[in-house]
């Protein structure tokens, strides 16, 4: 993609950005990778969100509308992948699709590891956020319009200097919803959300989702909450925090690299 920042022999090997379309997936650039890998996953995650007890209606609407763009990994937060997916989270942030669709979502899925509990999950992710944003703050700042510090209820993670909601899925989450065989990030443009509140459509989408999470398991999701409320870093793995939660800092370190 020319203007892509992220140019490095490692990232062209690597990225594997692909589009939906009619006739299926398209890769958004020559050097995208296509292997049997992506094909099998994309085919699972599609039937998984399209399925009818599936409760984010948002990855519905994105994936009816073919407004997502789909790439696979090897290992959750390695050097390889996380060089890739610098040059393809560019792309996405620059796409079209970002600025025209209301439900613009990407997702990203890695072949490794597997069957990891929810803490392991939760330390891979952060790594893997943390590792993402050592290489763009060398080129972008913080998206001026959301908070850096994850303690706060400001927070949202950039990236090219746009903001994400960060969804994480594995195959031993506690909540169905977040459930998939492989370990995957999702990550939401922060500013359609704040679209869908100008236009008063998030909450009757909010009490959608609620209503399909009780029959999907029960129960609501107790760490969604509305952004301003709590820092929204504490949903992004799925997995249950208490108050005092922080996000595991990379190699035991006590310091936020995001400040």
């Amino acid at each position: 993609m020319k203007g892509n920042p992220f140019n490095e022999p490692m990232a062209l090997e690597n990225c594997a950005l692909h589009w939906s379309e009619k006739e299926g997936l398209t890769a958004a650039e020559e050097t995208a990778r296509s292997d049997p890998f992506l094909f099998e996953t994309h085919a699972a995650f599609r039937e998984m969100v399209l399925q009818t007890g599936f409760s984010c209606i948002g990855a519905k609407a994105a994936f009816h509308d073919r407004a997502y763009g789909f790439a696979t990994y090897s290992i959750l937060g390695s050097t390889q992948s996380t060089a890739g997916l610098c040059r393809d989270l560019y792309h996405f942030a620059q796409s079209e699709i970002v600025r025209q669709s209301e439900y613009a979502t990407l997702v990203t899925v890695f072949r490794n590891p597997l069957d990891i509990d929810e803490p392991t999950f939760e330390q891979l992710l952060w790594e893997q956020l943390f590792e993402l944003h050592t290489a763009d703050k060398a080129h972008f700042a913080w998206d001026s319009s959301v908070s850096a510090d994850p303690g706060d209820p400001q927070f949202s993670f950039s990236f090219a200097g746009c903001a994400f909601y960060v969804i994480g899925m594995h195959d031993r989450s506690s909540r169905i919803a977040r459930r998939f065989p492989w370990p995957a990030l999702i990550f939401n443009p922060h500013e359609q959300f704040e679209r869908l509140r100008t236009d008063g459509k998030w909450k009757k989408m909010q009490k959608a989702i609620r209503a399909r999470e009780m029959i999907l398991q029960g129960s609501v999701n107790p760490m969604l909450s509305d952004f301003g409320e709590q820092s929204e870093a504490r949903q992004y793995s799925g997995r249950p925090v208490a108050e005092d939660w922080t996000p595991p800092m990379p190699n035991g370190g006590g310091k936020c690299p995001f400040h």
